[in-house]
């Protein structure tokens, strides 16, 4: 909203790391579970 005061920078760029890691990590697991599915072993 232009009447408040934006998040410190910081701040932000936790949010954007944190979001990041996490579909990383997401992304990781999904690929892990099609690799088991096509060929478990």
């Amino acid at each position: 909203m232009p009447g408040e005061p934006s998040a410190p920078l910081w701040k932000r760029l936790a949010w954007m790391a944190a979001i990041w890691s996490g579909s990383v990590a997401v992304l990781g697991v999904v690929a892990s579970l099609i690799r088991w599915w096509i060929m478990p072993s």
